[in-house]
């Protein structure tokens, strides 16, 4: 009963991947290249260990690598590379400068079950979504000879399928500028991952619809008054139409930049200044145009009682989202405010290519 179970090992690992620690994953040892060392990529090497470079598939087009396994690509790592070529690779600040990194061989057999599950444990670290892997004969032995964390590939992928059990932790009274009747509600995931919030306004009914709001952590819109995009006007639009009409819950998700955390969104904002819009900007960087999961938000809902709701967006993926995890979605309410000459591009790109009605 000490020992860790997958859900406690994944969070271990998630550290590990952040440290520049390998983790085993099925057969393979996995390093993510964001954190990958000098010594560590040697030392690899040294063994004459064959290597692959996992790359999701939108980071194969941009450099024009096949991407045999559809959703991924696992390019050839040549033998003498530096560290300096993995991060290349990896990471697109330099593509412009150095747009030529071929001929990239991408491997077209064998099994890419361990290389995704990789990627997808990469992201959930809010590292680039790369790792290098190596193919071991005797995965067990080598964990427990290196101290390393190893994980099942079965169990991983069943967990990655599901979203993680949330509790809440605590809630306490909290007066707000929109409302004196607030109350803040701290929701605890069982993975280790981040917490999220609810804001609660007023005392709303269970057993009608509630206005709601889900509302993505941003902090240089929330926090730093950024004029790149609309979400600090959002969240304060929203608190105050809750406010106004006495009741509301707006639900306070720690998903920033879309799901790929703050690093990579300035990563993305990087490659904005470059000429690429937000959502090209992502796909650069080896992102999907939206990397969060709403079921978080759904799962908060039903805890606190609520099952049908007045949301306030302006993405309609997000009411699909949360129709198909149980809650009933009787009215959208528009919450178009906070354009600005910064952020016009901004909007219509999201209008364009990612179905916001604005």
């Amino acid at each position: 009963m000490l020992a860790p179970d997958t859900i406690e090992l994944t969070a271990r690992a998630r550290a590990d991947l952040r440290m520049g620690v390998p983790v085993v994953i099925g057969s393979s040892l996995v390093l993510a290249a964001e954190t990958l060392s000098s010594a560590r990529l040697k030392a690899l090497q040294i063994a004459g260990t064959p290597l692959v470079l996992a790359i999701t598939d939108w980071r194969a087009r941009t450099l024009k690598a096949r991407p045999y396994d559809t959703d991924l690509a696992r390019i050839i790592l040549p033998m003498d590379a530096p560290v300096e070529w993995v991060a290349s690779i990896a990471d697109p600040a330099g593509d412009l400068n150095v747009p030529m990194k071929g001929p990239l061989q991408t491997r077209r057999d064998g099994s890419a079950t361990d290389s995704r599950l990789a990627i997808q444990l990469a992201k959930d670290a809010q590292l680039l979504p790369a790792a290098v892997i190596a193919e071991l004969d005797a995965p067990q032995e080598y964990a427990a000879k290196y101290c390393l964390t190893i994980l099942d590939a079965d169990a991983l992928a069943h967990s990655f399928e599901n979203s993680s059990p949330l509790s809440p932790l605590i809630s306490a009274r909290l007066p707000l500028e929109v409302s004196e009747a607030g109350r803040l509600h701290v929701f605890r995931p069982e993975d280790g991952g981040e917490e999220h919030y609810a804001v609660e306004i007023g005392q709303p009914s269970r057993s009608t619809p509630v206005l709601s709001r889900l509302h993505s952590a941003c902090l240089t819109g929330d926090i730093l008054g950024s004029l790149k995009c609309d979400c600090g006007p959002q969240l304060r639009g929203a608190l105050s139409q809750m406010g106004s009409e006495g009741h509301g819950i707006l639900l306070y998700l720690n998903q920033e930049g879309r799901g790929i955390g703050l690093a990579n969104k300035m990563r993305a904002y990087s490659l904005q200044d470059q000429g690429f819009d937000t959502v090209e900007a992502n796909h650069r960087l080896g992102f999907e145009d939206d990397e969060r999961d709403f079921r978080i938000g759904a799962g908060i809902l039903k805890l606190m009682g609520f099952s049908q709701i007045r949301l306030m967006t302006n993405n309609p993926a997000k009411i699909a989202m949360l129709e198909a995890n149980g809650l009933e979605v009787t009215e959208r309410v528009p919450l178009k405010v906070g354009e600005t000459c910064h952020n016009t591009n901004y909007l219509a790109t999201k209008a364009a290519k990612s179905g916001h009605l604005l």
